[in-house]
Parts: structure tokens; C-alpha cells; sequence
């Protein structure tokens, strides 16, 4: 059943735009704690950063890494990790909520292509797995996520996370808007020619479901498989709201504003109209 709920407030989030480097997750979370410096300095309360961020998308590369290349989850799914600890300490400081993608090993041995949300406690936990792995290389290496939606609330903001391909699946944003969600956060690593179709799953995305959808994609990659960015948030009627140049290392920023979902829903009303079949 369709969830009516609407926050009260504003949610400025930004997209970060840059290269990570290959299998350094010490590196990365210095790296990524300093742009959500940025981010908040321009008044950011959520960060959106690519997919496998934190070790670099380079999955024939962890093929070959040694164990300690990939970050492990409890059973309730908490990453302790001293690597990504100025990471966790910049989400204190600055009071943001941070999304990044890392590869996750859980306790049953499941590896995972999974989207890690750091909060302003400090706590890191494993919000989300990759429900759709593209193609027999990510396959190979990954076990599909399962489960009902995942969701993330920041400042009453209902946020449901997916990764890449998981955009190309109609369904999996469907299910999240059904279940309440007001933004879908897409943390991609669409490689270089191929983020106009990002583009239209995006912004088709945010208007079939009347929600907002944040594309973060990253710059550089393996050599035969580099990506160009293009990161872009698009609003709840598939207009562009932000959108970073390709190749340009950037923080992305836009508000997600309560009065234009609320004002596109009046309008747009598939969610509240939407009739399904009955079971055969």
C-alpha cells in the first residue's frame, strides 16, 4: 500500500564526483571524509558517493585482492573498521549522513556490492546490497541482495538506496516508492558512452514513481573500463535539478524540497492511482 507521508523540511544533499583509488580503502575514506568536509560547508545533510567507492570499481581487481582489501559486517550488519574511522569521525563533526559503495563480506561468507550509510553518531552500517549484478563479472564475485526495500531516513526524508543496475529494473524503484520512499540514491559506476542511459533510467525513474533520484558516478577506473561522471539529481516530475559535467572532479549540491513532491503528487498521481492485476 502506498505510503502518503511527506517530510516538513528541506534536504540539501550532495553528490561527490571524483576518482577513488584502486583497492586503498584507507585512502578513499581520507579522501571521501574531506569532500563531506565540503559538502557541508555548503550546508550538505546527506552525501552520495559511487559505487564500490571505497576499494575503486575494479572488480576483476578484487578478484585477485587479498581478503583485507574488502570490509566485513556483523550479523547485524555493523562495519567496524579503523581504515574508514576519519570517515565516521567527519559524519560526527560535520552532522551529515554519508552513502558510499564498498565491497562487504558477511559472516555466513557472502561477498556483497553493498552501499555503506555512515551517520552522524559515527555508526557504519551495511544499508544495502546490489540486488542486480551486471552481467557474468560482477556475478562471479557477488552475492545478490534480498530482501524488501531498504530505507534510510534523514530529517524525515525517506531514502531508498540501489546500485547501477539496479536502475534498469523498473520494479525495484516501484517498490521503494510504494513503500514510502521520497528519493532513490543510484550510486553507479556507468562506464564512460554509456551514462545517457543512466540518464533516461534516472529521470524515468523519478517520474514513473514521482520521487527524487540522485546518480553519483565516479571519474577514472581500470583502464579498459574507465568512467566519466555525469553525476545528476533529477526532480519528482524527471526534470534536471543538478547535473556535474563529465570529467569534472565536484561536489554536486541541490535541495530536495517537501513543496515540489508535494505539488508534483497533486498532479502526478500514479502512485495513489496505480491498479494491479489480480493473482491468476
Amino acid at each position: 500500500m502506498y505510503k502518503r507521508q511527506l517530510p516538513v523540511r528541506p534536504l540539501r544533499t550532495a553528490v561527490v564526483q571524483n576518482a577513488a583509488r584502486p583497492l586503498d580503502v584507507a585512502a578513499n575514506a581520507q579522501e571521501t571524509a574531506a569532500r563531506c568536509e565540503r559538502a557541508a560547508a555548503q550546508g550538505a545533510r546527506l552525501v552520495v558517493l559511487p559505487e564500490l567507492h571505497l576499494t575503486a570499481y575494479d572488480v576483476r581487481g578484487l578478484m585477485d585482492a587479498p581478503a583485507s582489501a574488502v570490509l566485513s559486517a556483523d550479523g547485524a550488519r555493523r562495519v567496524t573498521d579503523r581504515r574508514i574511522a576519519p570517515l565516521a569521525d567527519a559524519t560526527v563533526r560535520h552532522r551529515v549522513t554519508v552513502v558510499v559503495g564498498a565491497p562487504v563480506r558477511h559472516p555466513d561468507g557472502r561477498l556483497t556490492n553493498s552501499l555503506l550509510a555512515v551517520t552522524p553518531d559515527g555508526a557504519v552500517t551495511a544499508l544495502y546490497d546490489k540486488r542486480h549484478l551486471w552481467q557474468d563479472t560482477e556475478a562471479a564475485l557477488f552475492t545478490p541482495g534480498t530482501g524488501d526495500p531498504a530505507t534510510l531516513t534523514v530529517d524525515g526524508w525517506r531514502l531508498a538506496p540501489g546500485v547501477c543496475y539496479d536502475m534498469s529494473f523498473p520494479e525495484h524503484a516501484r517498490a521503494a516508492a510504494l513503500s514510502g520512499a521520497h528519493a532513490v540514491l543510484y550510486a553507479s559506476a556507468f562506464a564512460a558512452g554509456t551514462e545517457h542511459r543512466a540518464a533516461v533510467y534516472c529521470r524515468a525513474r523519478a517520474l514513473e514513481n514521482t520521487v527524487y533520484t540522485v546518480f553519483a558516478n565516479p571519474l577514472d577506473g581500470p583502464s579498459g573500463r574507465p568512467c566519466e561522471g555525469a553525476s545528476a539529481i533529477h526532480a519528482p516530475d524527471g526534470t534536471t535539478l543538478a547535473e556535474a559535467a563529465p570529467g569534472e572532479d565536484t561536489v554536486l549540491v541541490a535541495d530536495l524540497t517537501p513543496g515540489r513532491l508535494a505539488d508534483v503528487r497533486r498532479h502526478l498521481r500514479m502512485l495513489a492511482e496505480l491498479r494491479t492485476s489480480a493473482p491468476a
